[in-house]
């Protein structure tokens, strides 16, 4: 049998430096990165306004609020995908003004406050908004889905 010159030994103790090093260094990366990985993002703070999108329909268990952070928790119980449209208005629910197309509502004649762009169906989504006292409308705007009566009103006063 023979023994290990000096140089496969440095080798070999070299390799296992390596080693440790990386193993080390994954370590570290793991654990700078877990405490992210972990973290919840912070629900959004307000008065929690209710709505259920159905085809054609739009349901809300709070028809008024008082001004300030309200928080729009949409669920869609329809079997499509909706939009969420929140503008201030006096005008009624129903009269709001069409765009050329005569399917959709003309958002740019409209003060708009925020919107959720898709709510998937069965998904629930939530939208925090800054309202001031006035009158709201929310809607779906998606071609004919307005007209057909996607549209609900929500008054905010001002607080007492």
């Amino acid at each position: 049998m023979s023994t290990p010159d000096a140089r496969s030994v440095e080798y070999a103790v070299d390799c296992k430096n390596r080693h440790r090093i990386r193993l080390h260094l994954a370590v570290g990366v793991f654990a700078l990165l877990m405490p992210a990985a972990c973290t919840v993002a912070p629900q959004p703070k307000g008065q929690v306004v209710g709505v259920t999108l159905k085809d054609f329909h739009i349901d809300t268990g709070t028809p008024s609020v008082i001004g300030g952070d309200v928080v729009m928790q949409v669920h869609n119980a329809a079997p499509a995908t909706h939009e969420f449209v929140v503008v201030r208005t006096n005008l009624p629910a129903d009269g709001l003004p069409i765009g050329p197309d005569g399917l959709s509502v003309n958002e740019d004649w409209l003060d708009r406050v925020g919107e959720l762009n898709e709510v998937a169906a069965g998904t629930v989504d939530t939208l925090p908004l800054q309202l001031a006292p006035g009158r709201y409308v929310f809607f779906c705007n998606l071609d004919g889905h307005y007209l057909g009566g996607m549209h609900a009103v929500l008054e905010v006063s001002a607080g007492g």
